[in-house]
Protein backbone atom coordinates (compact mmCIF):
# COMPACT_ATOMS: atom_id res chain seq x y z
CA UNK A 1 0.00 0.00 0.00
CA UNK A 2 2.34 3.00 -1.04
CA UNK A 3 -0.28 5.31 -3.47
CA UNK A 4 -3.33 7.17 -1.32
CA UNK A 5 -5.72 9.52 -2.33
CA UNK A 6 -7.11 11.49 0.65
CA UNK A 7 -10.22 13.95 0.28
CA UNK A 8 -11.10 16.58 2.88
CA UNK A 9 -7.39 18.77 3.64
CA UNK A 10 -9.11 20.60 6.46
CA UNK A 11 -8.37 20.87 10.03
CA UNK A 12 -8.27 17.63 10.29
CA UNK A 13 -6.59 16.03 7.28
CA UNK A 14 -4.37 18.34 6.99
CA UNK A 15 -2.50 16.60 9.60
CA UNK A 16 -3.24 13.42 8.90
CA UNK A 17 -2.05 13.84 4.74
CA UNK A 18 1.70 14.90 6.74
CA UNK A 19 1.68 11.94 8.64
CA UNK A 20 0.86 9.79 5.82
CA UNK A 21 4.10 11.55 4.18
CA UNK A 22 6.08 11.57 7.03
CA UNK A 23 6.07 7.65 6.72
CA UNK A 24 6.97 7.09 3.10
CA UNK A 25 2.91 7.23 1.29
CA UNK A 26 2.58 9.32 -2.17
CA UNK A 27 -0.14 11.26 -1.53
CA UNK A 28 -2.81 12.38 -3.94
CA UNK A 29 -5.45 15.22 -2.33
CA UNK A 30 -8.65 16.70 -3.42
CA UNK A 31 -10.48 19.57 -1.55
CA UNK A 32 -13.54 21.82 -2.39
CA UNK A 33 -11.24 24.84 -1.76
CA UNK A 34 -8.05 24.52 -3.51
CA UNK A 35 -6.29 26.82 -1.37
CA UNK A 36 -6.54 25.00 1.85
CA UNK A 37 -4.25 22.12 -0.04
CA UNK A 38 -1.86 24.99 -1.20
CA UNK A 39 0.61 24.15 1.85
CA UNK A 40 0.05 20.64 1.62
CA UNK A 41 1.54 20.66 -2.40
CA UNK A 42 4.11 22.63 -1.10
CA UNK A 43 5.02 19.96 0.72
CA UNK A 44 4.93 16.97 -1.83
CA UNK A 45 1.28 16.15 -2.28
CA UNK A 46 -0.22 15.73 -5.77
CA UNK A 47 -3.29 17.63 -6.64
CA UNK A 48 -6.34 16.17 -8.31
CA UNK A 49 -9.06 18.13 -9.85
CA UNK A 50 -12.12 15.52 -8.77
CA UNK A 51 -12.73 13.11 -5.99
CA UNK A 52 -12.45 10.35 -9.17
CA UNK A 53 -9.31 11.51 -9.90
CA UNK A 54 -8.13 11.28 -6.46
CA UNK A 55 -9.33 7.89 -6.17
CA UNK A 56 -7.63 6.16 -9.36
CA UNK A 57 -5.19 4.24 -9.50
CA UNK A 58 -4.22 4.49 -5.92
CA UNK A 59 -4.03 1.55 -2.94
CA UNK A 60 -5.98 3.82 -0.86
CA UNK A 61 -8.73 6.22 -0.76
CA UNK A 62 -9.34 7.88 2.60
CA UNK A 63 -11.75 10.42 2.94
CA UNK A 64 -12.26 13.25 5.59
CA UNK A 65 -15.05 15.55 4.99
CA UNK A 66 -17.34 17.78 6.60
CA UNK A 67 -20.96 16.18 6.95
CA UNK A 68 -23.12 13.19 5.42
CA UNK A 69 -24.11 15.27 2.81
CA UNK A 70 -20.60 15.96 1.94
CA UNK A 71 -19.67 11.91 2.40
CA UNK A 72 -22.80 10.81 0.42
CA UNK A 73 -21.47 13.11 -3.10
CA UNK A 74 -17.52 12.14 -2.50
CA UNK A 75 -18.89 8.45 -2.89
CA UNK A 76 -22.01 8.57 -5.15
CA UNK A 77 -21.76 11.83 -7.05
CA UNK A 78 -20.86 11.59 -10.59
CA UNK A 79 -17.31 12.77 -10.02
CA UNK A 80 -17.22 10.48 -6.86
CA UNK A 81 -14.93 7.80 -5.36
CA UNK A 82 -17.29 4.91 -6.78
CA UNK A 83 -16.92 6.38 -10.61
CA UNK A 84 -13.03 6.42 -10.11
CA UNK A 85 -11.67 4.07 -7.93
CA UNK A 86 -9.95 0.50 -9.10
CA UNK A 87 -11.29 -2.36 -8.17
CA UNK A 88 -9.96 -3.95 -5.26
CA UNK A 89 -8.77 -0.07 -3.80
CA UNK A 90 -9.44 0.27 0.10
CA UNK A 91 -11.85 2.85 0.53
CA UNK A 92 -11.51 4.62 4.20
CA UNK A 93 -14.31 7.03 5.34
CA UNK A 94 -12.86 8.74 8.29
CA UNK A 95 -15.42 11.28 8.76
CA UNK A 96 -17.76 10.88 11.62
CA UNK A 97 -21.66 10.46 9.75
CA UNK A 98 -24.75 8.41 9.64
CA UNK A 99 -23.96 4.59 10.35
CA UNK A 100 -26.49 3.65 7.63
CA UNK A 101 -24.80 5.82 5.58
CA UNK A 102 -21.70 3.74 6.19
CA UNK A 103 -23.43 0.57 5.48
CA UNK A 104 -24.70 2.10 2.24
CA UNK A 105 -21.47 2.55 1.12
CA UNK A 106 -19.83 -0.96 2.52
CA UNK A 107 -22.65 -2.29 0.53
CA UNK A 108 -22.27 -0.48 -3.03
CA UNK A 109 -18.43 -0.86 -2.37
CA UNK A 110 -18.86 -4.56 -1.95
CA UNK A 111 -21.07 -4.89 -4.95
CA UNK A 112 -18.15 -3.00 -6.86
CA UNK A 113 -14.99 -5.39 -5.58
CA UNK A 114 -13.96 -2.38 -3.01
CA UNK A 115 -12.77 -3.23 0.42
CA UNK A 116 -14.70 -0.68 2.70
CA UNK A 117 -13.65 0.50 6.17
CA UNK A 118 -15.56 3.31 8.35
CA UNK A 119 -12.91 4.53 10.50
CA UNK A 120 -13.73 7.74 12.34
CA UNK A 121 -11.46 9.20 14.64
CA UNK A 122 -11.37 11.03 18.02
CA UNK A 123 -8.34 13.05 19.32
CA UNK A 124 -8.63 16.63 17.30
CA UNK A 125 -6.89 18.72 15.67
CA UNK A 126 -3.88 17.75 18.06
CA UNK A 127 -4.44 14.08 17.51
CA UNK A 128 -4.08 14.63 13.46
CA UNK A 129 -0.88 17.13 13.77
CA UNK A 130 0.54 14.24 16.50
CA UNK A 131 -0.42 11.20 15.23
CA UNK A 132 -1.92 9.72 18.31
CA UNK A 133 -5.60 9.72 16.77
CA UNK A 134 -7.58 7.09 18.34
CA UNK A 135 -9.52 4.87 15.02
CA UNK A 136 -12.27 2.62 15.63
CA UNK A 137 -13.19 0.77 12.83
CA UNK A 138 -16.05 -0.77 11.14
CA UNK A 139 -16.13 -3.79 8.18
CA UNK A 140 -14.40 -6.78 7.94
CA UNK A 141 -11.64 -7.76 9.78
CA UNK A 142 -9.00 -8.47 6.82
CA UNK A 143 -9.75 -5.33 6.06
CA UNK A 144 -8.77 -3.45 8.43
CA UNK A 145 -5.57 -4.93 9.22
CA UNK A 146 -4.65 -4.46 6.07
CA UNK A 147 -5.45 -0.98 6.72
CA UNK A 148 -3.03 -1.14 9.80
CA UNK A 149 0.15 0.77 8.35
CA UNK A 150 -2.33 3.57 7.80
CA UNK A 151 -3.31 3.55 11.34
CA UNK A 152 0.23 3.32 12.38
CA UNK A 153 0.87 6.55 10.68
CA UNK A 154 -2.03 8.54 12.10
CA UNK A 155 -3.05 7.19 15.21
CA UNK A 156 -1.73 5.86 18.26
CA UNK A 157 -5.03 3.66 18.80
CA UNK A 158 -6.96 1.51 16.59
CA UNK A 159 -9.87 -0.88 17.36
CA UNK A 160 -12.11 -3.12 15.03
CA UNK A 161 -15.38 -2.46 16.61
CA UNK A 162 -17.40 -5.04 14.10
CA UNK A 163 -19.17 -5.05 11.05
CA UNK A 164 -19.79 -2.24 9.18
CA UNK A 165 -21.34 1.05 10.71
CA UNK A 166 -19.68 -0.24 14.31
CA UNK A 167 -16.94 2.58 13.83
CA UNK A 168 -19.94 5.09 13.77
CA UNK A 169 -21.87 3.70 16.83
CA UNK A 170 -18.57 3.62 19.08
CA UNK A 171 -18.00 7.28 17.87
CA UNK A 172 -21.52 8.00 18.75
CA UNK A 173 -20.89 6.77 22.18
CA UNK A 174 -17.19 8.67 22.23
CA UNK A 175 -19.18 11.76 21.77
CA UNK A 176 -21.92 11.26 24.07
CA UNK A 177 -19.66 11.09 26.79
CA UNK A 178 -17.71 14.09 25.60
CA UNK A 179 -20.62 16.04 25.24
CA UNK A 180 -20.87 15.93 29.00
CA UNK A 181 -17.48 16.19 30.21
CA UNK A 182 -17.04 19.51 28.40
CA UNK A 183 -20.03 20.62 29.53
CA UNK A 184 -19.18 19.81 33.31
CA UNK A 185 -15.85 21.15 33.06
CA UNK A 186 -17.07 24.79 31.37
CA UNK A 187 -19.38 24.87 34.16
CA UNK A 188 -16.36 24.18 36.61
CA UNK A 189 -14.42 26.69 35.04
CA UNK A 190 -17.44 29.41 35.49
CA UNK A 191 -18.16 28.55 38.88
CA UNK A 192 -14.31 28.82 39.78
CA UNK A 193 -13.90 32.37 37.75
CA UNK A 194 -17.33 33.69 39.31
CA UNK A 195 -15.87 33.16 42.65
CA UNK A 196 -12.84 34.54 41.86
CA UNK A 197 -10.54 31.66 42.00
CA UNK A 198 -7.75 32.21 39.67
CA UNK A 199 -8.04 29.73 36.32
CA UNK A 200 -4.42 27.99 36.83
CA UNK A 201 -4.66 27.57 40.86
CA UNK A 202 -8.13 25.76 39.82
CA UNK A 203 -6.20 23.18 37.16
CA UNK A 204 -3.43 22.73 39.61
CA UNK A 205 -5.87 21.20 41.77
CA UNK A 206 -8.22 19.26 40.49
CA UNK A 207 -7.03 18.12 37.13
CA UNK A 208 -4.71 15.15 38.86
CA UNK A 209 -7.99 13.92 40.88
CA UNK A 210 -11.19 11.96 40.12
CA UNK A 211 -11.82 15.14 38.14
CA UNK A 212 -8.78 14.98 35.86
CA UNK A 213 -10.05 14.56 31.72
CA UNK A 214 -8.59 15.07 28.77
CA UNK A 215 -11.58 17.86 28.07
CA UNK A 216 -10.49 19.84 31.37
CA UNK A 217 -6.53 19.59 30.35
CA UNK A 218 -6.68 20.61 27.45
CA UNK A 219 -9.93 23.21 26.93
CA UNK A 220 -10.51 23.98 30.39
CA UNK A 221 -7.43 26.74 30.41
CA UNK A 222 -8.60 27.66 26.55
CA UNK A 223 -12.02 28.32 28.24
CA UNK A 224 -10.33 30.67 31.01
CA UNK A 225 -8.61 32.34 28.50
CA UNK A 226 -11.35 32.99 26.24
CA UNK A 227 -9.23 31.32 23.14
CA UNK A 228 -12.16 29.73 20.98
CA UNK A 229 -9.73 28.40 18.24
CA UNK A 230 -10.79 25.01 17.07
CA UNK A 231 -9.46 22.40 17.45
CA UNK A 232 -12.78 20.69 16.61
CA UNK A 233 -15.77 22.70 15.23
CA UNK A 234 -18.92 23.54 17.61
CA UNK A 235 -20.77 22.97 13.98
CA UNK A 236 -19.65 19.74 13.48
CA UNK A 237 -19.98 18.41 16.88
CA UNK A 238 -23.65 19.73 16.86
CA UNK A 239 -23.69 17.77 13.55
CA UNK A 240 -21.98 14.61 15.73
CA UNK A 241 -24.57 15.35 18.49
CA UNK A 242 -27.41 15.04 16.24
CA UNK A 243 -27.03 11.90 14.58
CA UNK A 244 -25.63 10.45 18.03
CA UNK A 245 -29.37 11.77 19.40
CA UNK A 246 -31.15 10.30 16.34
CA UNK A 247 -29.82 7.07 16.97
CA UNK A 248 -30.32 6.54 20.24
CA UNK A 249 -34.06 7.38 19.70
CA UNK A 250 -33.97 5.10 16.74
CA UNK A 251 -33.07 2.20 19.99
CA UNK A 252 -35.83 3.59 21.74
CA UNK A 253 -32.76 5.46 24.27
CA UNK A 254 -33.30 8.34 25.83
CA UNK A 255 -30.08 10.70 26.36
CA UNK A 256 -31.73 13.96 28.35
CA UNK A 257 -27.83 15.26 29.06
CA UNK A 258 -26.79 14.74 25.45
CA UNK A 259 -30.78 16.39 24.35
CA UNK A 260 -29.10 19.46 26.40
CA UNK A 261 -26.21 20.25 25.49
CA UNK A 262 -27.30 19.83 21.74
CA UNK A 263 -29.74 22.51 22.45
CA UNK A 264 -27.17 25.09 24.40
CA UNK A 265 -24.27 24.56 21.49
CA UNK A 266 -27.27 24.87 18.76
CA UNK A 267 -28.03 28.17 20.90
CA UNK A 268 -24.63 29.40 20.65
CA UNK A 269 -24.14 28.39 16.57
CA UNK A 270 -27.57 30.51 16.18
CA UNK A 271 -25.52 33.47 17.35
CA UNK A 272 -22.92 32.88 15.33
CA UNK A 273 -20.17 30.69 17.09
CA UNK A 274 -20.51 27.78 14.76
CA UNK A 275 -16.46 28.17 13.64
CA UNK A 276 -15.29 27.91 17.27
CA UNK A 277 -13.98 25.32 18.94
CA UNK A 278 -16.20 23.15 21.28
CA UNK A 279 -14.70 25.17 24.25
CA UNK A 280 -16.70 28.06 23.02
CA UNK A 281 -19.49 26.28 24.89
CA UNK A 282 -18.53 28.63 27.82
CA UNK A 283 -19.96 31.59 26.78
CA UNK A 284 -23.28 29.78 27.45
CA UNK A 285 -22.14 30.94 31.00
CA UNK A 286 -20.87 34.17 30.38
CA UNK A 287 -24.30 35.77 28.72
Amino acid sequence: MKKIGFIGTGVMGKGMIRNLMKNGFELYVYNRTKEKALPLLEEGAIWCDTPALCAAGRDAVITMVGFPKDVEEVYFGENGVFAGADPGTYLVDMTTTEPQLSVKIYQEGKARGFHVVDAPVSGGEGGAVNATLSIMAGGDPEDFEACRPLWEAMGSSAVYEGKAGSGQHVKMANQIAIAGTVTGVSEAVAYAMRQGIPAEKLFETISGGAAGSWQLSNLGPKMAAGDYAPGFYIKHFIKDMGIALAEAEKAGLSLPVLSQVLEMYRGLEKEGHGDEGTQGIIQYYQE
